[in-house]
C-alpha cells in the first residue's frame, strides 16, 4: 500500500518555491551586499528566485558511455581468462 500525498515528509519539496522566507530573504541581501547591519527586518525590498534546473540528458549520456565501456572491457576479461 502506497503512502498518502499528505502523509509525506513536509520538510521535502520536490519542486522550486517562488517565495523565500524572510530568513532566506536576508541572507540573499546579505550575498548581494544590499543588507545593511541594524536594519530592519521588516519591509524587505523584493528578491529574484533563481530556480534551478536540472538537466536529465546529460546523466543520461554518461550512463551510455559506463554501459559501453562495460561492455568493451567485459570480452577482453573474457579473453584473458580463455588464453
Amino acid at each position: 500500500m502506497s503512502i498518502d500525498k499528505s502523509l509525506r515528509r513536509k520538510n521535502q519539496l520536490a519542486r522550486a518555491r517562488n517565495v523565500l522566507t524572510r530568513g532566506e530573504r536576508i541572507k540573499v541581501l546579505k550575498d548581494e551586499e544590499r543588507w545593511k547591519d541594524g536594519r530592519s527586518p521588516f519591509g524587505l525590498p523584493k528578491v529574484r528566485v533563481i530556480k534551478i534546473v536540472v538537466k536529465k540528458a546529460k546523466k543520461a549520456k554518461d550512463e551510455e558511455k559506463a554501459e559501453g565501456e562495460g561492455e568493451a572491457a567485459a570480452p577482453a576479461a573474457g579473453e584473458k581468462k580463455k588464453g
